[in-house]
């Protein structure tokens, strides 16, 4: 068994999902079950038990699903509901036999079936649970690891996935691999699956449809239909460092969620600083200024301090002869 793969065991309480059917116009379709339990993994085993003379009709699907279908006899003949019991024994059975199957499906919504749960969880197994909204046990439900309702099974519908143009140029034959391509990658998808690596997506491929084989569709690899994926705006691919193989990063409605960043909020954000600007507000820059002005750092001379230094520079007479007088002569008669 590969890494991170599981090994389902499917029990299928025929009994108990005919009641959820009745006064339904739709019938059961096992189809729709084995389509969304083969995402969670490889089912090894299958068996539904009932009394096939009274669900004649169901058989044919059935068998073409590859189920064991087990008889079980009226309860009018045993007195006692021998599906339950048979199922518990074929299910304990296994869960100690065969050591690889780690994963048991219960197909039911009986109440009576939550002993055997609780058993199969005390024994390291995991437990998913299947049945009708309007006929299951609140108390199976909530013992289950994982529970899924019928009505929840809808078909993946991948084709609305492809757009109308894409359909009208691609042949029939790589369509159909395109639909199978998407159908997986949103299998995994459900599964919180976040890094999509091309070798789990195969598997998942090959699970859904074992005859599947990329050399059918006209591929050489498995890398080159997603490469080609790509090309047709399906998906969006990068190569790992490490491994050096395909990634998967968006396909689908991921790819085309992405918004571009808006451009709307910087031109209104433009208009808003030109209007403070015209308006005189903080943002206005503010306007050159002249020389002469309160803000020019040489300050001009007022008129009273002009008159005051030309009368100092002014001197008396009087004055410079006493300043003469009292200086030292420089004549070299005078020393002599």
């Amino acid at each position: 068994m590969r890494d991170g793969e599981r090994s389902l065991a499917v029990f299928i309480d025929f009994e108990n999902l005919a009641l959820g059917f009745q006064g339904r116009r739709d019938r059961f379709d096992i189809g729709r079950v084995i389509e969304r339990l083969v995402e969670k993994g490889k089912i090894v085993a299958k068996k539904a038990y009932a009394d096939w003379s009274r669900f004649a009709a169901y058989t044919v699907p059935l068998h073409e699903a590859a189920i064991e279908l087990v008889e079980i006899p009226r309860r009018g003949q045993t007195g006692k509901n021998s599906a339950d019991i048979r199922l518990c024994v074929d299910a304990m059975d296994l869960a100690y036999s065969k050591e690889h199957i780690d994963t048991f499906v219960i197909v039911s919504g009986d109440s009576d079936f939550s002993p055997l749960v609780s058993k199969l969880k005390e024994l390291g197994k995991h437990l998913i649970g299947l049945g009708m909204q309007e006929s299951t046990s609140d108390l199976l439900r909530d013992n289950c690891d994982e529970f899924i309702y019928y009505e929840d099974l809808v078909r993946p519908g991948a084709v609305q996935e492809l757009t109308p143009t894409l359909l009208s140029h691609i042949g029939e034959n790589k369509r159909k691999a395109f639909a199978l391509l998407i159908e997986s990658l949103l299998a995994l998808r459900r599964e919180n699956k976040e890094v999509l690596w091309s070798s789990m997506i195969k598997d998942t491929m090959k699970r859904k449809k074992p005859s599947f084989n990329e050399a059918y569709h006209g591929y050489r690899t498995f890398s080159e239909l997603l490469e080609d994926a790509q090309k047709e705006g399906l998906l969006e691919l990068e190569v790992d460092k490490r491994s050096r193989t395909y990634v998967v990063t968006r396909f689908g409605s991921e790819s085309k969620a992405e918004l571009a960043p808006p451009e709307k909020k910087k031109t209104r954000r433009r208009r808003s600083a030109r209007k403070k600007m015209t308006n005189g507000g903080e943002g206005s820059p503010t306007p050159p200024e002249m020389p002469g002005t309160a803000a020019d750092p040489t300050p001009t001379p007022a008129p009273q301090e002009e008159r005051a230094t030309n009368e100092n520079q002014r001197a008396t007479p009087g004055e410079g002869a006493s300043q003469d007088s009292t200086a030292p002569s420089s004549d070299p008669q005078g020393l002599a």
